[in-house]
């Protein structure tokens, strides 16, 4: 469990990639040391002179469920911080990584999943990948700034006030995944991508990753800081504990009505 780095078998196509691997049973929620810990090793990965692609995946049923809500619930606001810090610097570390990212996305991709892939360079996702922003149900704001990097304005702000989400296949429309394929083919997929990154000169892909990110017309560090500003104001005038508090409640009632039913 936790975050680790590897190296695919060395195939023709393969030198030059690390993959950081996110394991969060069981449902990739990060907590506060998780998302830390991610940044650590997508920063380390970009400044090994040898890796010339990232491979961003997760182990698990998805891809990344955002916060530890339970965590923030237990420990309060000391949580809700280190959280927002967390996130800000794991979706930087992603976005300002020294090589090409390759985001692997399986099933939920959401909240701080979405600030990740949102920054990352490329996106492959499996077909039933879905990426959303739950974060008006879980008494937070935060990362449209990398939700409006997938889809247009006006969806963005449709899914990000409904909840709801979109499918790899409607992303794959917009333009912001590469490639879906079945889910068994996702990390061949996103290896075959970045052996075909890793093949150009290494120096040169620096280059052009700090070139591309130099010309981005939005600063996403200081857009999410903006945006991660309203969260603490939802927490302390009381609706981010109030909204947060019913996590998971609705789907207890439900099933406790459900089984009286049976």
């Amino acid at each position: 469990m936790g975050v680790s780095t590897s190296s695919p078998e060395k195939g023709p196509q393969e030198n030059g990639i690390a993959v950081v691997t996110v394991d969060f049973p069981p449902v990739n929620a990060l907590p506060v040391n998780g998302w830390f810990a991610l940044a650590d090793a997508v920063r380390a990965a970009g400044r090994d002179p040898q890796v010339r692609c990232v491979v961003l995946a997760a182990r698990g049923r998805g891809f990344n469920a955002g916060v530890d809500i339970k965590e923030i619930q237990a420990q309060g606001p000391s949580a809700l911080a280190g959280a927002n810090r967390g996130c800000f610097e794991a979706f930087a570390a992603v976005y300002e990584c020294a090589v090409p990212v390759v985001a692997a996305v399986q099933g939920f991709c959401l909240g701080g999943g979405i600030g990740l892939v949102g920054n990352a360079d490329v996106i492959v996702a499996s077909e039933d990948a879905t990426f959303g922003l739950p974060e008006l149900d879980r008494g937070a704001l935060g990362a449209a700034t990398h939700l409006s990097r997938l889809v247009p304005q006006h969806l963005m702000r449709a899914l990000y006030y409904t909840s709801r989400t979109a499918t790899a296949a409607e992303l794959h429309a917009h333009g912001s995944v590469w490639r879906v394929v079945p889910r068994e083919e996702l990390q061949a997929a996103a290896l075959e991508l970045a052996g075909e990154i890793a093949a150009k000169d290494g120096e040169l892909l620096r280059l052009a990753k700090a070139a591309i990110n130099g010309i981005d017309p939005v600063d996403v560090r200081r857009s999410y800081r903006f945006e991660q500003g309203f969260t603490y104001e939802a927490n302390a005038v009381g609706v981010g504990d109030r909204v947060r508090d019913t996590f998971g409640k609705e789907k207890h009632e439900r099933d406790e009505r459900d089984g009286a039913q049976a």
